[in-house]
């Protein structure tokens, strides 16, 4: 969105006078909102049209991790945006360094991450002369970004950035870019300082109180459920509201389950508890669903890995649906009830309404005694054990053991590892699971681990790859390196695409469609060349002790574990079927 500097520059100039005012360059000013805004760290790759907002960058308190590629600085804001719930901040060039990032804020967008990305441009009057390194960023990014701006004249640029950071955090999050010429960075003009601090993520005009007409109908619809579920999902982990949700669980009785990107939110521990659903998911979770009477959908969308066929999903249940996107209700599944709201405010009015009115539930006994059945009948995550191959799913039980008394942040790579991970690491605590669900973006895993122990460089912070994924980003084991965030990295390592070989082996009966790594190189040697510590695993013997070393280092570390490469993730839906049809095991060829 190219912004009218003339109307912005005038607008509120009234109100502006009054505060305190200066002459900045346009680069300095850019670091002013900045520290404004509390940010402390940036991610991102110099290049000849930021210059002067690195220089600007170079005298000022925020700190700085120089990456090795655009997207891996995008991931990595990604990253420490998912565990703070803060905008994580990223500065590229123009042209390469700019196109470079829409994996990453494409990646953002589709998990609802708060993002701001700030894009160098060659002067204003190249604009459309195709110069060096130009690009036109902002018609490239308009689909993946909540806003974007193009800014021509400094007068407009602070109160821009501050509508760019304010965008980025109110309702549902996401990503913002900032395009800014060369010339607007140089330029100087008067700074006025903030005259209100938006520093938090603000929901004003999504909460909701015990009152609203929509609040006691949903109040209504769950005390007359005799087979109710929480279907749950990442928007409680971004309205912070965890604490509602077991709240809510705790008040009512009813069974929880969740999509990838809402585990954590509740504990998996908790008897409540029906594990992830969905594609991957547990038998229980999916026949509690199949079978519900009423479904209360809580920041989650119904995408097509949780339904499976719309024709056969939960065809007894009435649905209410609560999201603070009004896109989202209604769009795939009908709902009965849709409630726009933030997700916590909304949980919070649930639990006033149901004390208020003193709704009881029905008597739930029978139904728990279903859910259990569905767990005596499948063992959803049972797996053959190998003597001679090591198994994934051990690998991932095994350090699932070794760290639940701790507090670790978990950050996969996309594929099987993804998924072995969601199913056997059991998440008790919100945000400590980040992964990359809507775009499911191979090379996710390091950058974005790098990020989160940016935020938290206290943390044990590891991330699970497959080698492919790996393989895509692992020159970030250099930035790691040289900002001092020793992240630990375990690589299920099959040597193969595991999910397109799974997938190729159910769909074409094995055919070869070049998903296998003829060639790949020694990660290890590979780490010990960037200046890790490293160690490979073929012996199902000595997983434990090289976990245990993993994890007990206090530097970069990585293990490459050799595992079986015929190993399928189960139990899964296949496309085109409902979600009650489960397989779990692929047919013999």
């Amino acid at each position: 969105m190219e912004m009218d500097t003339t109307e912005k520059a005038i607008g509120g100039i009234d109100a502006m006078m009054a505060r305190a005012a200066r002459e900045l360059t346009g680069a300095e000013m850019i670091i002013k909102v900045l520290m404004e805004q509390k940010v402390k760290n940036v991610f991102g790759y110099p290049g000849g049209t930021v210059l002067p907002l690195y220089d600007a960058l170079e005298r000022s308190s925020i700190g700085h991790t120089l990456v090795s590629h655009e997207q891996g600085a995008v991931h990595a804001a990604d990253g420490y945006a998912r565990v703070t719930g803060e905008p994580g901040v990223v500065f590229v060039t123009s042209g390469p360094g700019a196109t470079n990032t829409v994996t990453g804020i494409q990646t953002a967008f589709a998990d609802s991450s708060p993002l701001v990305v700030i894009t160098g441009q060659v002067p204003v009057a190249l604009l459309g002369t195709d110069a060096f390194q130009e690009c036109n960023i902002t018609d490239i990014t308009k689909s993946c970004t909540k806003r974007n701006y193009l800014v021509k004249d400094v007068a407009a640029l602070a109160e821009t950035l501050r509508e760019a950071f304010s965008v980025a955090r109110s309702g549902r999050p996401g990503p913002v870019l900032v395009d800014i010429p060369k010339d607007v960075q140089l330029a100087k003009g008067l700074f006025f300082e903030a005259g209100e601090n938006i520093s938090k993520k603000t929901v004003a005009g999504f909460e909701i109180d015990a009152d609203d007409p929509k609040i006691v109908e949903a109040v209504k619809l769950m005390a007359a459920a005799e087979r109710p579920v929480f279907y749950t999902g990442g928007g409680v982990l971004r309205s912070e509201g965890a604490g509602a949700l077991r709240a809510l669980a705790q008040m009512t009785g009813f069974p929880v389950t969740s999509t990838l990107m809402g585990l954590g939110a509740f504990p998996a521990s908790h008897p409540r508890w029906l594990g992830m659903l969905g594609m991957h998911g547990t038998y229980e979770a999916n026949m509690a669903m199949h079978g519900a009477d009423l479904i209360v959908a809580i920041g989650a969308r119904f995408d097509d890995r949780v339904t499976g066929a719309l024709s056969g999903f939960a065809p007894n249940a009435k649905i209410v649906h609560i999201d603070i996107n009004r896109r989202s209700i209604g769009k795939i599944v009908k709902a009965d009830l849709g409630i726009v709201a933030d997700c916590r405010s909304a949980m919070e009015a649930i639990i006033a309404c149901w004390r208020k009115t003193a709704a009881q539930s029905r008597d739930m006994k029978g139904w728990y005694e279903r859910i259990e059945s569905f767990r005596q009948q499948r063992d959803s995550l049972a797996y053959e054990r190998s003597g001679d191959e090591i198994k994934p799913q051990f690998v991932l039980e095994t350090l699932n053991k070794l760290i639940e008394e701790k507090d670790v942040y978990i950050i996969t790579d996309v594929g099987q590892n993804q998924m072995w991970a969601a199913q056997y690491l059991r998440m008790e605590n919100p945000n400590r699971f980040v992964t990359s669900g809507g775009l499911g973006t191979m090379g996710f895993g390091l950058p974005a681990a790098i990020g989160v122990k940016s935020a938290h460089p206290e943390a044990m912070v590891i991330c699970v790859c497959g080698d492919g994924g790996f393989h895509m980003t692992s020159g970030e084991m250099a930035t790691a390196m040289s900002a001092e965030l020793p992240v630990k990295v375990l690589i299920l390592n099959n040597g193969v695409l595991g999910m397109v070989h799974q997938w190729n082996k159910l769909t074409y009966q094995n055919a070869n469609t070049q998903h296998t790594k003829k060639a790949q190189p020694d990660f290890v040697k590979l780490a010990l060349a960037y200046g890790w510590e490293a160690s490979s695993c073929a012996d199902p013997q000595k997983v434990e002790k090289e976990l245990r070393a993993l994890i007990e280092s206090p530097n970069a570390r990585l293990l490459n574990v050799m595992v079986a490469r015929e190993e399928s993730v189960m139990p899964m839906i296949p496309a085109g079927k409902p979600h009650n049809e489960m397989m779990f095991a692929l047919p013999k060829t």
